[in-house]
């Protein structure tokens, strides 16, 4: 248990990432010297948990906004009477869930969102877990070789494949009907470095993902790809990662820039909703 900080308690859930915090009310309300530390937290591990927290959707907006401006999802169902807040919902007799593959979310987008604060509604009781890797861990066990051509290296990010028409193609789209949609909206096209300077610890850190990334920049698809799959095979090492079981009122806040995630479809006939909202970032450059 980390003892620098005197408002809240943070256990780390693994060596690598992640960290749950308690001695926190997030309803009762937050004073600006324990926000000041769970920020520090969330640098200090990228992502961090919460258990217990009984809150309204006005109240999950209220939080957000103590992080920065509200990304609002382009292609996620947002629940009805809060369109700030997007639902990730899976139905019991719905086969496909929304995440099941290593990825960053809206690293598609030229400014990427700082990260997700995503509140359990309904969970299975048992199965529906998330699992988060380190993307700085990846980058400092990768060969001084290899860093250095990663260093000299951008990489293409869409939406389209993922979102956009092409990605319902032979889909059973009963499945997705009514969590997914806006496939005109699916235009997005960035380029990033393939190695970051985080924006909040300096830190360099992998900047590709299995979802979103297209190839590198001057590459053809074909050259890219082995390169990817072996950054991607590598990124998601047990030793880089830690696994969180949600239980209703369970809260992740991740930082996109520091870490992937992946949601276990492992709870067949059973309700899994999540609340999520997401927060606006910066532009990403290239670590010395």
């Amino acid at each position: 248990m980390n003892t620098d900080y005197t408002t809240i308690e943070v256990t780390p859930l693994s060596r690598s990432i992640g960290a749950e915090l308690s001695g926190v009310d997030i309803a009762a309300g937050i004073c600006a010297k324990q926000f000041a530390e769970i920020q520090r937290a969330f640098i200090d591990h990228s992502v961090i948990f919460f258990r217990d927290q009984d809150l309204s959707p006005e109240q999950h907006i209220e939080f957000a906004r103590c992080w920065g401006e509200i990304n609002v999802n382009r292609f996620f169902q947002p629940v009805e009477s809060h369109p700030l807040i997007a639902e990730v919902r899976k139905e019991p007799d719905q086969r496909s869930n929304i995440g099941s593959v290593w990825h960053t979310d809206h690293s598609y987008d030229q400014i990427p969102a700082m990260g997700s604060i995503l509140y359990a509604r309904a969970v299975p009781e048992v199965g529906g877990d998330t699992m988060y890797s380190s993307m700085y861990a990846a980058y400092e066990s990768l060969s001084d070789g290899m860093k250095k051509m990663l260093h000299g290296l951008r990489a293409e990010h869409s939406s389209r494949h993922v979102f956009g028409e092409q990605a319902y193609v032979g889909r059973d789209l009963a499945d997705i009907n009514g969590r997914l949609g806006n496939t005109a909206a699916a235009t997005q096209d960035a380029h990033h470095p393939v190695v970051i300077r985080h924006p909040f610890s300096g830190r360099p850190a992998l900047y590709v993902n299995e979802d979103f990334t297209v190839k590198f920049e001057g590459w053809s698809k074909e050259e890219s790809q082995p390169l990817l799959d072996y950054l991607y095979q590598h990124a998601r090492q047990n030793e880089f990662t830690c696994r969180f079981k949600w239980r209703v009122g369970s809260m992740a806040i991740w930082d996109n820039r520091a870490t992937h995630h992946y949601a276990l479809n492992d709870y067949h006939g059973d309700l899994r909703l999540m609340h999520r909202i997401t927060i606006e970032g910066e532009a990403l450059t290239a670590a010395a």
